[in-house]
């Protein structure tokens, strides 16, 4: 029998905000008022007419930044901007697919660890210097996070990053499209856990290990590295029934 995507953790009033930013933003691209090219409105002007903290506002540019939906710059001219990309609208058909055919996490993990699998070799031959310096300041980042909210937009930033260092368009997509479809349930089996700074703590080790492995250009050792991480971290975030 297959398992069904339950979510039966509550989610707490910064999560519903920084959801709520998402959506506003998402609509907003959908509506036409944000198109591809245009600036967003700057994170304390967001936060302040949608009501919510601008950690809100943060943690949803993220999501949208791993979705390929938006990219951020600095200096002068710099800022937030939409960007044209396909991953939102394959993650939304997605969502639609495991829904309509009850598509349990076990089908969507082994579908991760193909497509990983094939984007941790290719990382490890084709990352370039600026790449592995990128995902080196992501690492930086998840060691530093704080919380659930502020570490899983990271933790996929990775795992992206990885797929889009090895060129390949189409992996990168779906990949993409993938983590969205499993981003609320990982998030709401985190929330649940009774001590999630060490999960986080693991993970952090074994992304280490992930990258060493494609900075290091030994792609059958990232790509292994990397299924054992996707299966680990399911293994974990089972026992919590997500």
């Amino acid at each position: 029998m297959r398992e069904p995507l339950i979510e039966s953790v509550e989610e707490p009033e910064e999560s519903r905000k920084y959801e709520a930013v998402l959506r506003h933003i998402e609509n907003g691209i959908i509506d036409g008022s944000y198109r591809a090219g245009d600036s967003l409105p700057p994170e304390r002007d967001l936060a302040a007419s949608l009501n919510v903290g601008r950690s809100a506002v943060r943690e949803a540019m993220r999501v949208l930044q791993t979705q390929g939906i938006i990219e951020a710059s600095t200096g002068r001219g710099g800022g937030t901007r939409v960007v044209p990309q396909q991953g939102d609208a394959l993650a939304r058909i997605l969502r639609l697919y495991t829904a309509l055919h009850n598509t349990g996490m076990v089908d969507l993990i082994e579908t991760r660890v193909a497509l990983e699998r094939v984007s941790a070799a290719e990382a490890a031959m084709q990352a370039s210097k600026a790449t592995l310096s990128n995902l080196n300041g992501v690492m930086a980042e998840m060691r530093e996070a704080n919380s659930v909210e502020a570490f899983n937009p990271l933790d996929t930033l990775f795992h992206v990053m990885v797929a889009r260092a090895g060129r390949n368009g189409l992996i990168a997509e779906l990949t993409v499209a993938i983590r969205e479809a499993v981003r609320r349930p990982i998030l709401l089996a985190s929330l649940s856990m009774d001590d999630w700074t060490v999960f986080k703590e693991t993970l952090c080790q074994e992304h280490g290990g992930i990258l060493l492995a494609i900075s290091s250009h030994q792609p059958d050792l990232a790509a292994d590295r990397m299924e054992a991480h996707i299966r680990s971290a399911y293994a974990t975030l089972k026992k919590t029934g997500m």
